[in-house]
């Protein structure tokens, strides 16, 4: 049956007020961000309110309501339960900063609505990110019930009455940090940056060897910039970037393994990485600009090894690139569109000038307006109506964020309530026998099998919580240890089976699934084996004395490209199997800092070169594209 009239009123209604509070949102937190946050339970309670009434009101209950996006009496009354709960800690306030905590009693009022609050936050996640991490919280919140003894009046006290439970730093680095990039992307997005990402890209490598997947490198790789999200990523440019690497020869389980692969490493890019880079900055008491000097590295290293790969891939092919009459012109694009490129520009110059990072994004929400007003090519894209879909867009892109991130809290709560974490340190430690090598492995297939299940910051945040302590205490350098994590909590979107940027990718290249997921692995694997690399050496994250440091970017720069050609069985021209596992042997003696091992791989590349240009080569293996054979480009 279909909805009656007044339903289909109410719920036209309905999405207009929905829209409204969403915008209220946005600005609400461009406003806190100018003038200076007010107290935690203040700011952070009406960040995380926004929040869940937003989520009952866009996520209803019922199929049938959700379809028309109509809430039911439960999903109000969620609504109004959230406002009475929050509103308490408001009202309260001074009783909350006055009251000495798991020293006075709680209140029944206090347990009452505590308890429905926590639910509430579980529920709310469910809905907009689904079941996974709900139910990791509720394992650790048995954990502490049956196995640590913990009262249910203490839980609900650190869960609700202090900011080390739901209200914590996963919350606050949400209501600081996240949504304002979150809205920067918004406004970007709606300028038309987007396009002049992929005609920049197209204008400077299309016409190359296999050009549109190279395209698709750097266009991923500039949009991941203000994006954050590689499925969002996958579906934005990998719906013109996998069809042209299709037209010109490219198998579609590449192709898509392409574009998954360089929209995941938008979640490593500097200057504007992945919410969990946010958190990451909390975590280890720096600014933003220094997590992100310190990613910076191992990020070009990823994105070298991806357009490495497909370089390499194409010239074994004997694919040519895209005609240059049906590419755009570089110096058209830049007097055209170039401008554009100036809000990214003040971001990075705020924070290298040493302000903070909210402040760097209000300051790059602030420069779009005027930038895209500069010309007349992209004046036509700024109408009131725009800047209202990018407000609202940046708040509903939040939402799941914010959720993750209050669910987050009750781990991270139960945590430093348990103790579990030096529990967990001592069990990982005795598994590894004392050894760095096995503990970083199961470091890593936790962090994938997080990441499989749970969005970013929050399997990074239990990762640092259950995992970090361990590597720490086994000699890792704290930075690295949490970049460890951070990376494998990543890189799960490429890795099967759950491989979420994978899955998108197919759906455009329609592609299979396990074709797709091998070949994101074997382009990625550059990701894998880089933690692994400053875990042992920090130098990578460009930690240590700038003589050390330049001959770990010459040698790293070096190994990475000797990897992408093992993997691809192309340097100069095609590889046989010995000389691949010659290249393969470089590559890892090369990533790996020191003089010894480097020694070692420039003289395996030595060997590698030699056998190139003095042994007989095999024939390349030429592909058809429209139009004729391609050729080398």
């Amino acid at each position: 049956m279909g909805l009656a009239p007044a339903e289909r009123s109410f719920g036209a209604y309905l999405k207009v007020g929905v829209s409204l509070l969403a915008a209220a949102m946005s600005v609400y937190h461009l406003v806190i961000a100018y003038i200076g946050a007010p107290e935690a339970f203040f700011f952070r309670g009406t960040h995380l309110l926004f929040a869940l009434v937003l989520i009952f009101l866009i996520f209803p209950g019922f199929v049938r309501r959700r379809e028309a996006g109509i809430p039911n009496l439960l999903d109000l009354a969620l609504v109004v339960l959230s406002c009475v709960t929050i509103g308490y800690l408001w009202a309260n306030h001074k009783y909350l900063y006055d009251r000495f905590v798991f020293v006075d009693d709680i209140t029944t009022s206090d347990f009452i609505l505590g308890t429905l609050f926590v639910l509430i936050v579980l529920e709310a996640t469910r809905r907009v990110i689904g079941l996974a991490l709900p139910i990791t919280a509720l394992v650790f919140i048995a954990y502490a019930f049956l196995f640590a003894d913990v009262r249910p009046d203490a839980f609900i006290e650190m869960m609700y009455l202090t900011t080390e439970g739901i209200f914590g730093i996963p919350l606050s680095v949400s209501a600081t940090y996240v949504i304002l990039f979150i809205l920067f992307g918004a406004f970007v997005e709606r300028t038309g940056t987007g396009q002049l990402f992929m005609d920049f890209a197209m204008s400077i490598a299309g016409h190359t060897a296999g050009g549109p997947a190279k395209v698709a490198v750097i266009t991923s790789g500039l949009f991941g910039t203000i994006s954050g999200s590689a499925v969002a990523n996958v579906m934005t440019t990998g719906t013109f970037t996998i069809p042209m690497m299709k037209r010109i020869g490219y198998r579609p389980s590449f192709a898509g393994a392409v574009e998954s692969v360089a929209s995941t490493g938008g979640q490593i890019m500097p200057p504007i990485m992945g919410a969990a880079a946010f958190v990451m900055a909390e975590f280890l008491g720096v600014s933003y600009l220094t997590v992100a000097v310190y990613a910076l590295l191992p990020a070009a290293l990823f994105y070298l090894a991806v357009f490495m790969a497909v370089h390499f891939e194409a010239k074994r092919m004997g694919m040519q690139g895209l005609p240059r009459g049906d590419l755009p012109s570089l110096p058209l694009v830049m007097k055209e569109k170039g401008h554009l490129f100036i809000p990214l520009a003040i971001i990075v110059g705020v924070l290298i000038a040493g302000y903070s990072a909210p402040f760097a994004a209000l300051w790059g929400i602030a420069s779009v307006i005027p930038v895209v007003l500069m010309r007349k090519t992209t004046r036509s894209v700024l109408t009131w109506q725009a800047v209202f879909e990018a407000l609202e867009s940046g708040a509903r892109n939040t939402l799941g964020i914010a959720a993750a991130c209050a669910c987050a809290g009750i781990v991270i709560g139960v945590i430093a309530m348990t103790g579990l974490g030096l529990t967990f340190t001592g069990v990982v430690i005795a598994a590894a026998q004392d050894s760095l090598v096995p503990a970083l492995m199961l470091t890593m297939v936790a962090g994938i099998i997080l990441g499989m299940g749970l969005p970013t910051t929050p399997a990074y945040i239990i990762q640092v919580a259950l995992l970090v302590p361990a590597l720490v205490k086994l000699g890792v350098v704290v930075e690295a240890a949490h970049l460890f994590v951070f990376y494998f909590a990543i890189l799960s979107a490429i890795t099967p089976p759950v491989a979420l940027a994978v899955y998108a990718a197919c759906g455009i290249s329609q592609a299979r699934l396990w074709d797709t997921g091998w070949a994101a692995v074997k382009l990625g694997a550059t990701g894998y084996i880089i933690p692994f690399m400053f875990a042992f050496a920090p130098s990578l994250l460009l930690i240590g004395h700038w003589s050390v440091v330049g001959l770990t970017v010459v040698t790293a720069v070096t190994g990475v490209v000797c990897l992408a050609a093992a993997l691809q069985g192309y340097l100069f021209r095609t590889a046989p199997m010995w000389q691949r596992v010659v290249l393969g042997g470089a590559a890892i003696t090369l990533i790996k800092p020191g003089l010894y091992t480097d020694l070692v791989g420039f003289g395996l590349i030595a060997l590698a070169i030699a056998g190139q240009y003095f042994l007989p080569a095999r024939a390349a293996e030429p592909v058809m594209r429209r139009g004729g054979p391609a050729g080398g480009a």
